[in-house]
């Protein structure tokens, strides 16, 4: 199996790509808030603002770059219908806007994945197909799928369009956050992370980009180290993070755009969750507090009288798991 099945390569991803997939989305896409979140300041010695993408159609920030996508598809792509690999939160997003534009969606999971995102999936009308037996095994049975389909994939980290509608999100952040000296960003793949440096990075100038991965599922990370796709074992509770390789393009825009990246444990994320929960209420799944674990755990600072935004990617978690954790100390 290929590494990064779908991938472009290429790190040249400009802001002006960002620009035009916003115009794409416009109206599509919620224009979601960043919440000022004092309770976070003492441990970055800033002020700290939280954007909460869990608002965002679908519950994710991953609608963005599949309305994007699709706005781009030819008739000929369209008729032959997509497929894709996820957990749940691309999945949900790509049904979702499959569903809007009348295309045929199949998506490929695994067994073990989040039932309720399975379900909400379903409800917009796409074709799952669980039968893997985890990440990995996702991929290659969507290339089986895909081979005797002839779908379209829909990416969720290797397409530059993708990445690009993604980036949509950092376009907001000036706007809101007064000051801004650096982005923390949850990640997976790669994607949202990639397009918002393309989106505020302009060489070496700009906010800081900070990726945040679990240390159990840094697939990023280890790409980044060998200069290629690796294929890696992710393990972590934050399900919507567990990408078994990340891409070349993704690869690239790290070195491109000077994104920094570092990792958090599996008791980081749980309190972080805990925490935006009890403090920011805001409803956030797992993958969605890894930022905020990257700040509590004081891995993120900042200057004095400057600002920074952390993404809140999701909220898409299923009610046993939350009630789990935020039972848990």
């Amino acid at each position: 199996m290929r590494a990064d099945p779908g991938d472009t390569g290429g790190g040249a991803l400009r802001v002006e790509d960002v620009e035009a997939a916003a115009r794409a989305v416009a109206g599509r896409v919620v224009r979601t808030p960043c919440v000022r979140a004092a309770w976070l300041d003492e441990y970055v010695g800033a002020s700290v603002y939280l954007k909460a993408e869990l608002l965002q159609h679908t519950g994710s920030f991953k609608v963005r770059g599949v309305l994007n996508r699709l706005a781009r598809m030819p008739q000929e792509e369209r008729d032959r219908g997509v497929i894709a690999v996820s957990a749940g939160n691309h999945a949900q997003a790509l049904a979702y806007g499959c569903q809007l534009e009348e295309i045929d969606c199949a998506i490929v999971m695994w067994d073990s994945a989040s039932q309720a995102k399975k379900s909400a999936t379903v409800a917009f009308g796409a074709t799952v197909d669980d039968s893997a037996t985890g990440p990995a095994d996702a991929f290659r049975r969507m290339e089986e799928i895909r081979a005797e389909s002839g779908r379209v994939l829909i990416h969720p980290f290797g397409d530059p369009a993708v990445v690009a509608g993604q980036g949509t999100t950092g376009l907001e952040l000036p706007r809101d956050v007064p000051n801004l000296d650096a982005v923390v960003v949850p990640v997976g793949g790669g994607g949202l992370v990639c397009g918002i440096a393309a989106a505020l990075r302009r060489g070496d100038k700009g906010p800081r980009i900070i990726g945040v991965e679990p240390r159990g599922a840094a697939a990023l990370a280890a790409g980044v180290d060998a200069g290629k796709p690796v294929t890696i074992e992710p393990s972590s509770v934050a399900d919507g993070l567990l990408a078994p390789f990340t891409t070349q393009l993704c690869i690239d825009l790290v070195g491109s755009h000077g994104i920094e990246l570092l990792d958090v444990g599996e008791p980081e994320i749980t309190a972080a969750m805990r925490q935006t929960y009890a403090r920011g209420k805001l409803a956030c799944e797992p993958a969605a507090a890894a930022g905020v674990a990257a700040v509590l755990s004081g891995k993120v600072t900042a200057p004095a009288g400057t600002s920074v935004a952390v993404v809140v990617s999701g909220g898409n978690v299923d009610t046993l798991v939350a009630s789990d954790i935020l039972a848990s100390r």
